[in-house]
């Protein structure tokens, strides 16, 4: 058999094997080795088996990956996330959809801190859940915002995503960090948008919160401060110069650290539960990025990247007609398929595609996290939609799905402004780098 025709009956399988839910870095482990196995032998197979574990596992940029994790575990546990909602909540929860909008705030704020989608919805949707509920909050709406704005996590710096994507890409971590920034907060807005919206349409969908005093609205803040501190630090130093993308992160996750001890709201066994709890997850991100650098020679050795370059040559569309037919194939995935397994198996595809089309990689790096943002509460995969779930039992998952289609929609529009204006995902990477 050629090389085209075993790649693509090896990007078959990682489907099948993907969809009966086998793990992304253990399918992708499978694919890739015996892919190589067939096109190359099985002494090339064993030899990139160990040379790309070893080479991926001693990258020094990795480091970024558990800090950052560790950051957003410790900031949970010592309750600055709780702070984070307070504070939004005494500023706007008293107007209609106000609480709404705060947990959407919350999970921005949260999302600068953990790097996460899925913990931004675990840990607001606990926070925030509750309170809506009391204040006659429809479910739709307290459901679907808490999983939209959880998709805030990998878009707002630090972002996992955009780790993956670099690595993958060979770009900078930090140029990508600060490329995030004005999309994700263009996002915020755009959520914020859409519940006032909403609640002004059908006022009963989210109903006024209590008022809070002016000396309510102040200690609420300054019980923020110490999150804003952090990000500002992290973020900003590494926009100024000052740190980078790895010492940020470990300034960060010290600075975390070093408050929930200091103020008595993290104790040692809350410490090590965090500490085990990052474990695991940079253990599945490192996995799945090893199986991505053992998956990739096997696609490039079967010259399906080429192949797929020679054809939308051959449709000789403008690159920006290229460029949305490439999203919308990202749209279509991410209904089936979670967000990191998208990364991995379609970059090598698209991305010398990208590169010959002289698109910059990190704007497309933007779009594409935006576009497994949305992936995150498609149907039917929509993690950010079962995590929901977990946490609001009681509420049908069809109400769920109900509840976040307008925020679909809103992500839908804030990815077209972005492809139409490149200046709000470049200029900050731009005036930092020249």
């Amino acid at each position: 058999m050629s090389g085209g025709v075993i790649g693509t009956l090896g990007i078959v399988v990682l489907l099948v094997l993907l969809l009966a839910r086998v793990p992304v870095a253990f399918a992708m482990f499978l694919v890739g080795f015996l892919g190589i196995w067939a096109l190359n032998g099985w002494n090339a197979a064993m030899g990139l088996l160990g040379s790309e574990t070893f080479t991926l596992a001693s990258n020094p940029e990795l480091v970024v990956i558990p800090l950052f994790i560790l950051m957003g575990n410790v900031a949970s546990a010592s309750g600055m996330s709780r702070k984070l909602y307070d504070a939004a909540y005494a500023m706007i929860g008293q107007v209609r959809g106000g609480l709404a909008s705060a947990t959407v705030i919350g999970c921005g704020g949260f999302a600068a801190l953990s790097g996460s989608s899925v913990a931004s919805a675990l840990t607001m949707g606990k926070v925030s859940l509750g309170e809506m509920d009391r204040f006659g909050y429809d479910d739709r709406l307290s459901t679907g915002v808490i999983a939209a704005g959880g998709t805030l996590g990998i878009l707002i710096p630090p972002s996992t995503g955009f780790v993956i994507y670099a690595i993958l890409t060979e770009q900078s971590i930090g140029r990508l960090f600060l490329a995030g920034v004005l999309p994700g907060l263009l996002l915020l807005a755009a959520f914020v948008l859409t519940i006032t919206l909403l609640c002004w349409r059908r006022p009963e969908l989210g109903p006024p919160g209590p008022s809070t005093t002016a000396a309510e609205k102040l200690r609420s803040i300054l019980g923020a401060g110490p999150i804003l501190v952090v990000v500002l630090v992290t973020i900003g130093g590494i926009y100024g110069g000052f740190f980078s993308p790895v010492e940020a992160a470990g300034v960060g996750a010290g600075m975390v650290v070093v408050y929930g001890f200091a103020t008595g709201t993290l104790g040692l066994q809350a410490f090590w539960q965090a500490s085990r709890e990052s474990i695991v997850t940079t253990a599945t991100v490192m996995l799945i990025l090893i199986a991505a650098h053992v998956l990739n020679p096997f696609i490039a050795l079967s010259q399906i990247p080429a192949s797929v370059g020679a054809f939308l040559t051959a449709l000789d569309l403008p690159p920006t007609a290229t460029l949305l037919l490439i999203l919308a194939v990202y749209m279509v995935l991410g209904c089936f398929l979670e967000g990191f397994a998208m990364l991995v198996l379609t970059l090598p595809i698209f991305f010398p595609v990208i590169l010959q089309l002289g698109i910059d990689p990190i704007w497309f790096g933007v779009l594409v996290v935006l576009t497994l943002e949305m992936g995150l509460i498609s149907p039917p995969v929509g993690l950010n939609v079962f995590i929901v779930k977990s946490v609001a039992p009681q509420v049908p998952l069809g109400r769920i799905f109900r509840g976040v289609l307008p925020f679909w929609f809103a992500m839908l529009v804030t990815l077209a402004i972005l492809v139409a204006f490149p200046a709000i995902s470049l200029i900050l990477p731009t005036t930092m780098f020249g």
